[in-house]
């Protein structure tokens, strides 16, 4: 398919998705690789031909959904956002769990294979943990793909994801496996794999640290957009901090978060958005201390 086209047939079925067009400019050809496997399966030839498909069977809608999931990820993506995160953001909030005797919890959305998932256990782990010996770390890594959880639940890569890692990691955390790198056993306690859409569900609990970048604020519809953070804000105790991506913005300002000085993507909680969502973090301290 022309490029002409799949853009001119993005720009139409996205917003009935509820997605937005500019999230996906730059990654619309990964999405027209899927588009042209499944018209190859419907034994279709043109984009044409697919928009009756969608107007005569509604159900190939969720099949189209499901084609726009964007999987493109890399361990400690964005340096900046995960040194200030070891610096700053861990410590402080590990020195606050281990005052409450609890574990520090953490929300990876969107985790795709769970390279985020294992950059911040290692980062926990190597850099962090060795300040705070008593510091304790869960991470729960959410997905609506269930291919890349399974790739996620083995924990092996290729070179290509690790460019960016600092090389002592690559010598202590893997194992080679020919061209793969393993993450070592050790270094996968205390995390979880859950097949979660965002947009109908979260992890149950509150959480200290939610990563939800290059997701939710790039491709979703502002509406969609608002509606998911109040249910981000809700899962995050007062003063729990929130990461987006490094070119994308809160709608509406934020509203209830603050940018932590030097990093910009690295937002604090600083109270509840509405007293619903007050009362909800009330009840999950009393679930959690009983």
């Amino acid at each position: 398919m022309r490029d002409q086209e799949l853009v001119a047939f993005l720009q139409c079925a996205l917003p009935r998705l509820r997605l937005r067009w500019e999230g996906f400019r730059k990654v619309r050809r990964q999405v027209g690789k899927r588009l042209g496997r499944r018209l190859a399966e419907l034994k279709l030839k043109t984009l044409d031909q697919y928009r009756d498909q969608l107007q005569n069977d509604p159900a190939e809608w969720g099949r189209l959904d499901g084609l726009c999931h964007i999987t493109i990820s890399c361990f400690y993506r964005d340096k900046r956002v995960f040194d200030t995160l070891s610096a700053r953001v861990l410590p402080d909030l590990g020195k606050t769990a281990c005052l409450q005797d609890r574990a520090v919890r953490c929300w990876c959305a969107g985790c795709a294979c769970g390279e985020e998932v294992y950059t911040l256990k290692l980062l926990w782990e190597l850099d962090v943990r060795p300040r705070l010996p008593r510091g304790r770390l869960e991470i729960i890594g959410s997905d609506a793909d269930p291919t890349v959880l399974c790739r996620a639940e083995k924990g092996c890569f290729s070179s290509s994801s690790l460019k960016d890692v600092p090389a002592r990691w690559r010598e202590i955390a893997f194992t080679r496996d020919g061209d793969r790198y393993c993450v070592r056993a050790e270094y996968c306690e205390g995390l979880a794999f859950l097949f979660q859409d965002i947009r109908s569900e979260i992890p149950a609990g509150f959480f200290d640290l939610i990563l939800c970048r290059n997701l939710v604020f790039t491709y979703f519809d502002i509406e969609r957009q608002r509606q998911t953070l109040d249910r981000i804000a809700g899962a995050l105790h007062a003063g729990g901090c929130l990461v987006i991506g490094a070119h994308e913005t809160l709608p509406d300002d934020g509203r209830v978060f603050t940018p932590i000085s030097g990093c910009r993507e690295i937002l604090c909680k600083t109270l509840s958005p509405r007293p619903e969502l007050e009362e909800r973090e009330h009840r999950g301290h009393e679930q959690h201390q009983r």
